[in-house]
């Protein structure tokens, strides 16, 4: 069945203090917009959505709404370049060198503790481990290094895992799912990470069921219908 995307009211919101900084500037004129026009994509023989257009300029968090089934997880695999669209473009916007891809689950390995895991993925992205303590103390999670993250709680795991947008610093961050199994505690955190990143010219695009707090600068709602 097919989908089609629609922009909420865009509305410009106000900065909150916060206190994560990502350590680098994105300026916004150096990064193209991601442009979107006409998208179809299918999984299996099923088109998830088609007739899909809007917009990303850099520097805006864009959340993407829907129900189960409606294809945000889908819409956001294409646009991290994981998924090939079976018609329609998508122009500009990030390299594969500039931007975050964080799934839904934590892709973390068990019997590794978190300075491990983030180890070894930094190594396989070509980057040193001087950020490592740094980006899990801003997570919130620098005390559990060492513990095993099979031991960890979903949202300490959560917690690690989006330490590696802080470990390397890239201007696009594709998220799914970021707030699942976040207590509140967690949510302000996030909230603090999105705003750092836009205040400093870097871009989102998010799949979330919950809401994300209008005090996050320049936010807004894409909705997928199912």
């Amino acid at each position: 069945m097919a989908n089609e995307g629609r922009y909420c009211k865009s509305q410009e919101r106000r900065r909150v203090p916060h206190r994560l900084h990502c350590a680098r500037n994105f300026p916004a004129l150096a990064m193209s917009p991601l442009s979107v026009s006409d998208l179809a994509v299918s999984r299996g023989d099923r088109t998830v959505f088609s007739g899909l257009s809007f917009r990303v300029e850099p520097g805006e968090i864009l959340h993407v709404q829907g129900r189960n089934g409606a294809g945000k997880t889908t819409l956001l695999e294409t646009l991290g370049g994981l998924r090939v669209q079976i018609a329609g473009t998508i122009a500009g916007g990030p390299g594969a060198s500039e931007r975050h891809w964080l799934g839904h689950r934590s892709a973390l390995n068990a019997a590794l503790t978190p300075l491990e895991n983030l180890r070894f993925w930094c190594a396989l992205n070509g980057a040193g481990d001087s950020e490592l303590l740094p980006a899990l103390d801003q997570l919130g999670v620098k005390a559990q290094r060492n513990r095993l993250c099979g031991t960890l709680s979903t949202g300490q795991r959560r917690r690690v895992a989006l330490s590696r947008l802080l470990a390397v610093k890239r201007p696009w961050w594709f998220l799914d799912e970021p707030l699942a199994g976040i207590d509140a505690a967690g949510l302000q955190l996030i909230t603090q990470l999105l705003a750092a990143h836009a205040g400093e010219g870097g871009t989102a695009v998010v799949t979330s069921h919950q809401a994300l707090p209008d005090s996050l600068p320049r936010l807004r709602a894409l909705a997928l219908d199912a």
